[in-house]
């Protein structure tokens, strides 16, 4: 293989994760739903609070939003806190995941010294990991660049990650805002320079990049004073805060105004309460996932919202073999 060949196959490669969410995306719309076992949502659907609750509850969770969302989102401590056995049951989920077709983020929000974070690309982004996923969530607070080899192993192995920006907590901002003194972007705020360092990551990618951001859907009134634009970046955007935590429609139209189609919206409790009915859970998954669509495409310009395509969810040829209530029991773990 000459050096042309060489590096055109590695571009493709590294902007892999992007390109498939992003057909996800047009085909479902841009709803993640977001699979969060809390413990008093199991006791509410008559699960047992432990592993194996959470298990059934992932399931369930994943038959709603199988056709019918863009991606799934685990949130990883959830399953740790039952040690061992969550992380087996999380492993189950994940492989339930994959033979589904349905993307998968882990948000396992993490950071640490380049030699920690590693292990994190042997846990999730490699062929061979034991959890293998589409994607990661991470924290960028011991400096960017101590994220920058693992971000490249993900790259490689056609995965992405999603790294935290503008989040959707309120004590967060005083950090996100804080104006950097020295080093790199000096002047800017710490969003603006997180945001900055992972849209270099997509620079010359043809499409949806892989390097995405997490923005909090609300903070719309502190947009300002992040210095960060989400218009201009070309990576995938992951949002928060919809539903439960109080963001709504105009809230989204808000923060996104002039993006252009790469924001994906989880949303958890806001399905999961509806439960344990596959048919109630499918239909809010449904709804939502509706919604979600209205208020981007009203947040595009005009041009762009001329061409968004409509949101219309087939389930039709959807394989009653690969519903996550059959390959719950006695599959093996696999990887593929």
């Amino acid at each position: 293989m000459n050096t042309s060949t060489e590096a055109q196959t590695n571009n493709i490669q590294r902007s892999e994760f992007g390109k498939r969410l992003k057909a996800s995306m047009d085909q479902y719309g841009p709803l993640c739903v977001g699979i969060d076992p809390h413990r008093k949502i199991l006791a509410n659907w008559g699960y047992n609070v432990d592993a194996q609750g959470a298990e059934l509850f992932a399931m369930r969770m994943l038959q709603a939003a199988q056709g019918r969302a863009a991606a799934v989102k685990f949130q990883m401590p959830m399953f740790e806190r039952y040690g061992s056995k969550g992380f087996a049951a999380l492993e189950r989920a994940l492989y339930a995941a994959r033979q589904m077709g349905v993307i998968t983020i882990v948000d396992c929000l993490r950071g640490g010294l380049p030699t920690t974070v590693s292990a994190l690309a042997d846990a999730y982004l490699k062929p061979d990991s034991p959890m293998l996923a589409d994607a990661i969530t991470l924290l960028p607070y011991y400096g960017f660049r101590s994220l920058t080899n693992l971000v490249g192993e993900a790259l490689e192995n056609g995965r992405g990650v999603f790294i935290a920006s503008v989040t959707s907590n309120t004590e967060g901002i005083s950090l996100q805002s804080a104006i950097r003194q020295r080093g790199d972007f000096p002047g800017q705020t710490v969003a603006y320079g997180i945001a900055h360092a992972a849209q270099n990551f997509n620079e010359g990618v043809d499409g949806m990049g892989s390097v995405g951001l997490i923005i909090g859907a609300t903070i719309g009134q502190w947009m300002k004073t992040s210095g960060v634009d989400p218009s201009v970046f070309t990576g995938p955007i992951l949002s928060p805060g919809y539903g439960w935590q109080g963001a709504e429609s105009k809230d989204l139209q808000t923060v996104f105004k002039g993006t252009r189609g790469n924001v994906l919206v989880t949303v958890s409790r806001s399905i999961s309460t509806k439960g344990p009915q596959i048919a109630d859970l499918s239909a809010a998954t449904e709804e939502i996932a509706f919604d979600v669509r209205e208020a981007l495409t009203h947040a595009m310009d005009e041009n762009d919202r001329e061409n968004a395509a409509k949101y219309v969810p087939d389930t039709s040829g959807l394989d009653p073999a690969l519903s996550a209530a059959n390959l719950a029991d006695g599959r093996p773990h696999m990887n593929i």
